[in-house]
């Protein structure tokens, strides 16, 4: 299964197999069989971005990783990798930039691998110097329109880190307002406003953990 935010509306990709076994809400849900055209797609993407009048939009096939594919070659694809990073006091690292909570992130510099642009990017946007990167997370994917206008689908992968310091230094040059260690816990309680695809990387964690 795939999960693609567009407009923070998620667009699900599942096989039709694991789809028959899923029991999603009926309301403001609306599930479609992915008859290989590629227009349908755009159909479903261009919806979601034009209002949100939809909790979800459900597409099974019988081959999930095939529509994956269709649908990724309608999008230039960036590449980006993130950590949650936490301390000795069970305090998770965030970052706040234009309007929203967030984790430390970016894109790949050219030769770079997922594990090194995480850590650099954790390490540039919050100031740490002690980090330690653990296991591999989850991967999370967005849609989001350039200045061009062109649809880019942004894949993230996420690492779980350890770091032991405790001065932060927000990357003023990447429009970050606030780096700030916080309980996982009061961050949920607080209403604090996030993407929905930060929060299904707290979640994660929190699975895990």
């Amino acid at each position: 299964m795939y999960k693609i935010y567009i407009n923070e509306t998620p667009l699900i990709l599942i096989s039709s197999k694991d789809f028959k076994k899923q029991i999603y809400p009926r309301d403001h849900v609306l599930a479609f069989v992915y008859l290989g055209k590629k227009k349908a797609l755009l159909n479903y993407i261009d919806n979601l971005e034009k209002s949100n009048n939809y909790k979800a939009i459900v597409v099974h096939y019988e081959d999930v990783e095939k529509l994956f594919n269709d649908f990724m070659s309608l999008f230039k694809i960036v590449k980006a990798a993130g950590g949650l990073v936490t301390n000795k006091k069970e305090q998770i690292l965030f970052i706040y930039r234009r309007g929203f909570w967030d984790l430390p992130k970016g894109k790949l510099d050219n030769g770079e691998d997922y594990k090194m642009a995480a850590v650099r990017e954790v390490k540039e946007e919050c100031g740490l110097k002690n980090l330690t990167r653990g296991a591999k997370l989850t991967t999370t994917y967005h849609v989001f329109k350039n200045l061009s206008k062109q649809r880019i689908l942004k894949k993230t992968k996420w690492y779980h880190m350890t770091s032991s310091d405790t001065k932060l230094v927000a990357q003023k040059e990447e429009d970050i307002e606030i780096a700030k260690w916080r309980k996982l816990g009061e961050f949920l309680a607080s209403g604090d406003v996030a993407y929905n695809n930060i929060n299904d990387v707290l979640f994660t964690y929190f699975d895990k953990t």
